[in-house]
């Protein structure tokens, strides 16, 4: 929902960081890769309780999956690029949630619940996106990205912002998680009827 909005705030900053690991000869793979393993490290942190020291690893998880589009939009995108972000940001986001139930097993049925939703907005929104490849439909939502961005309810920046609140405040993941979960399954039902009638419309 938040998204398309911030993308005036931290576009320009990203370019610049961007511009400097070009010059390093740092490519967009790699900072994807790199980034990816470094939010996975949230798992035995979170595990074991380290809940701080995992926030500043989404963070920057989160600050990689930024610049290496802002890398690959100044040298040259890929397609492999453009598959290996958005399958890392899908398991990270799931495995950040699983840390939490490996950290509360108590609350692990809450974990399930959330990423029993995850799985109901990313494939709404990616199945959209084959469709709307085979139908060269155009999105004005995110310039840049490498197909189709059908706007939702909830998007990465809610993620973020949920996710650092769990980190901050451990004792209401359940709370949060459940809360979460309500959103994206609102979310999902709203782009799937939105994709629907898109494309009956065509």
């Amino acid at each position: 929902m938040f998204d398309a909005r911030i993308r005036k705030y931290i576009d320009q900053p990203l370019n610049r960081l961007a511009r400097f690991f070009i010059a390093k000869g740092i490519s967009a793979n790699q900072i994807t890769i790199t980034s990816f393993f470094i939010g996975m490290s949230t798992l035995p942190l979170l595990a074991f309780h380290h809940y701080l020291i995992a926030l500043v690893c989404i963070l920057i998880n989160r600050l990689g999956d930024g610049l290496d589009g802002a890398i690959a939009r100044q040298t040259k995108t890929t397609h492999t690029g453009a598959y290996l972000d958005i399958v890392l940001d899908f398991i990270f986001y799931s495995g950040v949630i699983f840390g939490f139930a490996l950290a509360q097993p108590q609350n692990a049925v809450y974990a399930a619940l959330l990423i029993f939703s995850f799985i109901g907005t990313g494939s709404s929104f990616l199945a959209f996106a084959i469709f709307a490849e085979k139908l060269n439909l155009q999105s004005s939502a995110q310039a840049g990205k490498s197909f189709y961005y059908l706007e939702g309810l909830a998007e990465g920046t809610e993620t973020i912002l949920v996710l650092c609140a769990m980190c901050l405040f451990p004792h209401f993941f359940w709370v949060l998680a459940l809360g979460f979960s309500v959103i994206c399954i609102l979310a999902t039902i709203i782009r799937v009827l939105k994709s629907i009638k898109l494309l009956s419309s065509l």
